[in-house]
């Protein structure tokens, strides 16, 4: 009989490696992430590699109660650990009864790819996406081209807490040994562009340095690597094109080598974040409303999705309601925006945090930041003489925020959350005003977004996948209004001890 994980194990003992430990809090809403700690680290770990087997017998129990053939892909994004992590899953995984398709080092939208390419049902992809070193996670899904949301987590977290495992065995392994080129050649399996651009590729030393410089070339574009090497200490700055000193990396190579543009990639090559060729960062919900434009233009009137945390103009555009274009405000996260896009039969999807979701004939439903980086390229070649600042300047204009992230204990984030949304809505109820406007609605289909009168609009949510809050402000007025915006919500943030520093503020 398996163990039953614990949820605390003190390190440097015999119980840390002789007992599976496995935090419950590591159990997101779409995906799996938790502190596995690295030399030197005084946070103690949430899970240990005897853990990541419980998570993978978890795993395999869990296909098998959902009536999925227990077969899966697996890959590993490149980071110190997470080969070794990966192997005790896939341990796991075959003591389950499941015959594993590994893939080896991999973007997270290469293990989907394998999904349709392999003919497999499932997926176990171990990333930690763009967080610090010393992270690790798994990305699961049971139903391509989409991965678990709130109830499979939920389901998985009681098998593998309450030690409720299924141990069929008779599991196998295969290893794939061409699939990256598959995934290329898939990529590239096209038209060249008619444009030669000049593209900037940055990659943060993070997984995408071993494949997006070669598929961009593949397109017909001079790339310019831009930290393309593999490097697991990250030694410039963590791959997330979300980060503005990442940001600010890409925007010096573009003035500096006289690009047409860049384009950043994660961690785990799921998401993609571009600087145009003045060296000017555009958020990654903008490059969607200027996609959303390109795209109802060549399919026509088009569903569209995007997250709580995006910009308004997808619902005031002119150029967009003349194109026909609707737009579905939904949950922030990969897993509910994907379901989403499937459920209303979307043409795509965009979080503001750059993961983009494109339906056929643009792509297979899921998030792949070289198929969205495809998608903006795609966009220049079709407007030739244009440059992307342009396109970008055709937008009407607002002014908007980072996504900026103060601490918040996981233990507690939905708590204060929940303590915010219902000031702000006893505030509209009084009659009292938010950053001197009088409160128009709150939307709270995630976390809660509030729009003031003059429609500025600010949000607070809980981060996913990480001990934080995420806050995010925006408006059509002026900067001004913006930052009384901001000003307001911190206010009201700041009523609650439990929220601390900001990772980055305006």
């Amino acid at each position: 009989m398996y163990p039953k994980p614990r949820p605390a194990l003190r390190p440097n003992t015999y119980e840390f490696e002789s007992l599976p430990l496995v935090k419950p809090t590591g159990f997101r809403e779409y995906d799996a992430r938790w502190w596995i700690g690295h030399p030197g680290s005084s946070v103690p770990p949430e899970i240990n590699l005897m853990g990541v087997q419980a998570l993978g017998l978890g795993l395999g129990t869990l296909l098998g109660r959902l009536g999925v053939r227990r077969e899966i892909v697996t890959g590993h994004d490149f980071r110190s650990y997470s080969s070794s992590v990966k192997y005790a899953l896939v341990s796991g995984l075959m003591a389950a009864g499941c015959r594993v398709h590994d893939i080896g080092l991999a973007l997270s939208p290469m293990a989907y790819f394998a999904q349709f390419a392999l003919d497999v049902p499932a997926v176990a992809m171990v990333t930690a996406s763009h967080n610090d070193n010393g992270w690790t996670g798994v990305k699961m899904g049971a139903e391509r081209p989409v991965t678990f949301g709130p109830d499979e987590m939920g389901a998985l977290r009681e098998i593998v807490l309450g030690g409720d495992f299924a141990l069929a065995g008779g599991g196998s392994y295969v290893f794939v040994p061409d699939l990256a080129e598959r995934y290329i050649a898939d990529l590239a399996g096209r038209p060249k562009l008619s444009r030669r651009l000049r593209v900037i590729a940055a990659c943060g030393n993070g997984t995408a340095g071993a494949f997006a410089p070669r598929a961009l070339s593949a397109l017909g574009c001079e790339v310019i690597p831009l930290d393309a090497e593999l490097d697991y200490t990250f030694p410039r700055y963590n791959p997330n094109p979300e980060d503005l000193e990442m940001l600010h990396a890409m925007a010096d190579a573009v003035r500096q080598e006289g690009a047409d543009l860049a384009l950043g990639f994660d961690g785990d090559g799921d998401r993609c974040g571009v600087v145009d060729e003045t060296g000017h960062e555009i958020f990654a919900d903008k490059v969607g409303a200027m996609l959303a434009r390109d795209l109802a233009r060549v399919h026509g009137p088009s569903q569209f999705v995007v997250d709580v945390k995006s910009t308004g103009l997808f619902m005031t555009d002119p150029v967009l309601q003349e194109l026909g274009a609707r737009t579905d405000y939904w949950k922030t996260g990969h897993s509910y925006i994907k379901r989403r896009v499937k459920e209303l039969g979307a043409l795509a999807g965009f979080e503001k945090s750059g993961h983009f979701f494109f339906n056929a004939p643009v792509g297979r439903g899921y998030d792949d930041g070289l198929v969205t980086a495809i998608a903006v390229l795609d966009m220049l070649d079709r407007n030739p003489g244009r440059t992307l600042s342009e396109l970008h300047a055709e937008l009407p204009r607002t002014w908007g925020s980072p996504t900026m992230s103060p601490h918040c204990a996981d233990e507690v984030k939905y708590d204060v959350v929940g303590r915010v949304r219902e000031r702000l809505e006893a505030m509209r109820s009084q009659g009292q005003p938010l950053a001197g406007q009088p409160i128009r609605d709150i939307v709270t289909v995630n976390g809660a977004r509030v729009t003031v009168e003059d429609g500025t609009w600010g949000l607070v949510r809980a981060s996913s996948n990480k001990p934080e809050l995420v806050v995010v402000v925006e408006s059509p007025a002026s900067e001004a209004r913006m930052r009384e915006m901001f000003a307001s919500l911190d206010g009201i943030l700041r009523e609650n001890p439990e929220v601390g520093a900001y990772n980055q503020t305006i």
